[in-house]
């Protein structure tokens, strides 16, 4: 049985073409999977990067499935990669909103798990202003699913600030956080709380970024990258489109639990 598996995280630059995004997100996949990449892992909104937030609610799908869901399950399968489709919108119960939902295909193209970004992100500094509360309903459950590097947990972008929801986890082997990080606050703590994240929850942390100057002109951080347990960056890149291609070594993750069983260690108080 393996213990090492090349895990990739792509990162691009999408704009409110569905289209083009999707050609570019095929792309890359293949590059991926031509690496060697058991996993793949897409950014947040990697279908559609919109100045217009309601955007979205025109390509929402429901569980019956539509063009972006069979896109990304057809991926899985021809590249024969497990795929962590980013996030596409899906319905919600407002008509107004969407669900901002991470979609999970193995890689024979079936659906194996779905997440619904639990936490909105709000930040206004005076030159920049976003508030996802006015396109997005936040989803309610934590989920986990097994995969063949072992279990993995879901997160979406501004989930990453709060740790909370990676203790709900338990012992994972990798965590996922697909993201469309601002520059801003992206420059300022986005590797710093995915290196805390590993080496709290002594896990990989595969992290897909949008990263660059899209169309509508809005900055995103990209800096998409593999940590080990140890809060180790494995791979890396910075902007542009693109992917990396790392390993994560289950004997790493036992070594890294045993030298400091923090996990073991932990109260609840």
């Amino acid at each position: 049985m393996s213990t090492r598996f090349k895990l990739a995280a792509v990162q691009m630059i999408s704009g409110p073409d569905v289209a083009a995004n999707l050609r570019e997100a095929e792309r890359l996949i293949a590059g991926a999977a031509a690496a060697g990449a058991t996993g793949v892992v897409l950014p947040e909104y990697f279908c559609l990067l919109s100045p217009d937030d309601k955007a979205k609610v025109g390509i929402r799908e429901n569980e019956a499935r539509g063009p972006l869901q069979t896109f990304l399950a057809d991926a899985a399968r021809r590249h024969k990669v497990w795929l962590i489709g980013g996030t596409i919108p899906m319905v919600s119960d407002s008509p107004e909103l969407v669900r901002n939902a991470s979609l999970v295909f193995d890689d024979e193209g079936h659906r194996v798990a779905r997440y619904d970004k639990l936490h909105l992100f709000n930040f206004d500094n005076g030159r920049e202003s976003y508030d996802e509360a006015r396109s997005i309903e936040a989803g309610s459950d934590v989920v986990v699913f097994d995969a063949p590097w072992g279990s993995t947990g879901l997160s979406i972008c501004y989930d990453l600030r709060f740790p909370e929801l990676f203790r709900h986890f338990g012992a994972m082997n990798l965590i996922v956080v697909p993201a469309a990080f601002t520059a801003t606050t992206g420059r300022a703590h986005w590797e710093v709380l995915l290196r805390a994240r590993a080496i709290e929850n002594q896990c990989y942390v595969l992290a897909s970024g949008q990263g660059g100057e899209h169309p509508h002109g809005r900055h995103t951080w990209g800096h998409s990258m593999l940590i080990d347990p140890w809060g180790e960056i494995v791979a890396s890149m910075e902007l542009g489109a693109g992917f990396i291609v790392g390993e994560l070594d289950l004997q790493r993750i036992t070594e890294v639990r045993d030298n400091l069983p923090a996990l073991r260690h932990r109260k609840l108080v």
